[in-house]
């Protein structure tokens, strides 16, 4: 039978073109998202018959284990786990709204960890699983306005190295992925001239080079707790 892709996220942006990538591997997918129209949308898109969509608000523990156990009792044993749901409320720390403050830490950290703990469940089952965590390239580096978005994402690093260490022997591995300007929702509101500039190669990313990055991560077979950044080089100059 063929592996079982859970994608939280999926419905859009980078978790999209996982979600593609992984059906043309032969992968069987479960597409998680808050919208579950959106899930169903990206689901007619993909490679082969045998996808789930599902909707499923990642920030709350109820909804996470019944999205869970509806998988692990329709789909079966999960295989991989990408967890590419975010927000971003970019705003001077000063500005910030408590609430915008607990929203963002819910979803983008708390989700994550919500998620990770509902699929190793499951994961445990089998011989194998890989989970890729998708972080940002502000949560090593930081950035002004950002501050409690850069918070969220830098947790995801020591989260997703303490995870690989518990489940190393269970020969699970957890790693992140820490993408820089890459053309998706978040990014709709830069002009990509005006921020290129910063970039060595010149130019945003798209989500597919993005998850290629997440395919190599899933597929290698000896790499764990460790961070891959996507960034055209980004980090070199901030």
């Amino acid at each position: 039978m063929s592996r079982l892709a859970v994608v939280c996220g999926g419905s859009r942006g980078i978790g999209k073109a996982v979600s593609r990538l992984l059906s043309e591997r032969g992968c069987r997918l479960a597409v998680v998202s808050r919208n579950e129209d959106a899930a169903r949308a990206t689901v007619a898109t993909l490679h082969g018959s045998d996808h789930v969509a599902l909707s499923c608000d990642i920030s709350k523990e109820q909804e996470v284990q019944k999205t869970f156990e509806i998988i692990q009792r329709t789909c079966g044993n999960i295989s991989y786990l990408v967890n590419a749901a975010g927000i971003n409320r970019d705003s001077l720390l000063l500005r910030t709204k408590p609430e915008d403050m607990v929203a963002l830490l819910h979803t983008n950290l708390l989700g994550c960890m919500l998620t990770c703990r509902a699929a190793l469940r499951s994961m445990l089952q089998t011989k194998e699983a890989a989970i890729v965590n998708i972080g940002s390239v502000v949560g090593l580096k930081g950035n002004a306005g950002q501050c409690v978005y850069s918070a969220s994402k830098a947790g995801l690093e020591g989260f997703t190295r303490s995870l690989a260490k518990e489940v190393a022997s269970r020969n699970i591995r957890v790693n992140l992925l820490a993408p820089g300007f890459i053309h998706t929702d978040m990014t709709a509101g830069l002009r990509e001239k005006d921020g290129a500039h910063s970039i060595p190669l010149g130019r945003f990313g798209t989500p597919e080079e993005a998850a290629q990055a997440v395919l190599f991560l899933l597929e290698s077979p000896y790499i764990t707790g460790q961070v891959l950044v996507v960034d055209g080089g980004l980090q070199l100059a901030m």
